[in-house]
């Protein structure tokens, strides 16, 4: 190395250095390179370890015993500690999610269209917004699914380029105090997507993730959704990247209410009322609506949420989790086919997730798996009722889903990985989007699922989709499949409901009508544009036209606004 023996003779000449130093930093320079996280550098006059993603050296992360001089052994092994230490990790973790927040750098994956009017409005959507790469993902997806619409009538083509311009975004800061009294400040949104049908309804998400791109692709999934269910209603959709996890209930209550400072002028019984989402359960919304009632003055128009005593139904965070069983079974019964004896695969830990099981084993099926961020659990006894208690307690005591296993022996947790490889016959994907990617797709497909049930929104990539139709899977969409929110939300703004207090049979009753009334408006209309009921896409297809053509009808009766 004559590049480090000049150096080492430029610095001899200005102080004598022992041999030993020499040999200590040719080491460092030699182990150094080897390890991602670590530099070498001249601090004081003396050559010290450096983390290259905090640049701080060994002793100001953690004292180790070793210092920063030693043998060779004592030196690796102060560095090995010194990348344990959670100071480094927790550079590390921020590092990364620096990197993930970085959008501009990833592909967006463009589908090929048939037509070239329907290829020119994905292109017009991404050249306005070509770094929301979840909404232009949900363009892609709904704009595929008209194709033959618009070929059929040019009309359509004006009514899908304003639809994909959203009536209302906002965007708000969202300042509020912790318990140790330092202020912290995050941003909030809301997009009022489309109110032709009527007044929107949407759901808050709370989560790091949360940004304007995944705002907007929620609001017009929930337009569609909305479009297609048996109510009329607009779409919305908004939240925060607020993360409540490991909030006190006081630091969430002060958070809610400074979100719904900003946001109350927008909401209203006519206008916009919110519905609960990731991150924001019963204490959530419970916050939300009391801040909104001072403020508004009325209790008129009550947030949907699971509260009985400021809303009606006891059933509403069931309503989503059921309706994917149920429409799961309306495609089964198509082809004379039932969910008993079937092994399903759940990802998510959440109440859609666990939901899903307990209608699942209600109709004698097996659900093996449940998820989280950091991996999933798999029995391959299947749950029952007791397993799933159970793990609902493990997860409201804020524990991991690893601990089920010391209980349960014939169960077993992955870290870091996904439940798609797990033999299974259907799957409900209820976590979040793009859960699903082209090798979970692969996955799938040789595992042998045969059905896909969309409980979270768009939980597969396009090229997962790809991989499934072309493995012959079916595929329920979010918009129809995931409906029973929608009408558990109505009945609870329905006074004669409340009045009548319905026992969870009726309540079940009027769920399951409504999902079979989505179904067949689905069936009907992909039949009416050419598609085959025995294609993979027929479902996805005849969803989405028949959310379009309702909401075209209703943008064309009103002109230009």
């Amino acid at each position: 190395m004559p590049s480090l023996e000049n150096e080492n003779q430029d610095m001899s000449k200005g102080q004598p250095m022992k041999k030993k130093k020499k040999v200590v930093k040719r080491w460092r320079e030699e182990w150094a390179d080897t390890y991602k996280w670590a530099y070498v550098d001249v601090k004081d006059g003396t050559a010290r370890i450096f983390c290259s993603v905090c640049r701080e050296y060994g002793r100001k992360h953690r004292r180790n015993p070793y210092g920063n001089e030693g043998s060779r052994n004592m030196q690796m092994s102060a560095l090995e500690e010194h990348n344990n230490s959670l100071l480094h990790k927790e550079a590390v973790r921020l590092q990364m999610a620096s990197k993930d927040k970085i959008v501009a750098d990833k592909p967006i994956y463009v589908k090929a269209l048939m037509s070239k009017t329907a290829g020119s409005i994905v292109e017009a959507a991404l050249k306005r917004d070509p770094h929301e790469l979840e909404f232009i993902q949900s363009v892609q997806e709904a704009v595929h699914s008209i194709e033959r619409v618009i070929g059929k009538n040019s009309h359509y083509v004006n009514i899908m380029e304003r639809l994909l311009e959203p009536e209302r975004a906002i965007i708000f800061r969202v300042p509020w105090v912790d318990d140790r009294g330092e202020t912290h400040v995050n941003r909030g949104f809301r997009v009022q997507f489309n109110q032709a049908l009527g007044p929107c309804r949407g759901g808050i998400r709370f989560h790091p993730s949360m940004n304007l791109s995944i705002a907007k692709f929620l609001a017009f999934e929930q337009t569609l959704k909305n479009a297609l269910s048996p109510y009329k209603l607009g779409g919305a959709a908004g939240g925060s990247d607020f993360d409540p996890k490991g909030k006190s209930d006081n630091e969430v209550m002060r958070f809610c209410q400074s979100f719904i400072n900003e946001l109350y002028r927008y909401l209203g019984p006519d206008q916009d009322l919110p519905s609960e989402e990731m991150g924001v359960g019963a204490r959530e919304m419970g916050y939300l609506f009391g801040q909104y009632r001072r403020l508004s003055g009325h209790f008129q128009g009550s947030f949907t949420g699971s509260r009985v005593f400021w809303s009606g139904s006891s059933l509403r965070t069931e309503a989503t989790g059921y309706g994917l069983v149920f429409f799961a079974h309306l495609i089964l019964g198509d082809s004379n086919r039932e969910l008993k004896g079937l092994r399903c695969v759940v990802s998510g830990s959440g109440k859609i997730a666990f939901h899903v099981i307990d209608k699942l084993l209600a109709y004698g099926a097996i659900p093996i798996t449940v998820s989280d961020s950091k991996g999933y659990l798999v029995d391959e006894d299947g749950f029952d009722f007791m397993k799933i208690q159970f793990l609902r307690d493990i997860k409201a005591q804020q524990r991991s889903l690893r601990d089920y296993s010391k209980t349960y022996a014939r169960s077993k947790y992955y870290d870091e990985a996904k439940p798609w490889t797990e033999r299974c016959d259907v799957a409900f994907p209820c976590a979040t989007q793009n859960e699903i990617d082209q090798s979970d797709a692969i996955n799938l497909v040789t595992s042998g699922c045969r059905l896909v049930v969309e409980g979270s929104v768009m939980p597969c990539t396009p090229d997962a989709v790809d991989v499934l139709r072309k493995g012959n899977v079916v595929v329920a969409p979010a918009m129809a499949a995931g409906a029973g929110g929608v009408v558990a939300g109505e009945l609870e703004l329905n006074h004669e409901f409340n009045l009548m207090q319905w026992s969870p049979e009726d309540f079940e009753s009027k769920l399951q009508d409504a999902m079979k009334q989505t179904y067949q408006r689905a069936l009907k209309d992909a039949t009416e544009f050419g598609y085959a009921k025995e294609s993979p896409e027929f479902l996805a297809y005849g969803a989405a036209i028949s959310a379009f053509l309702t909401i075209a009808q209703g943008m064309t009766e009103q002109g230009c606004v």
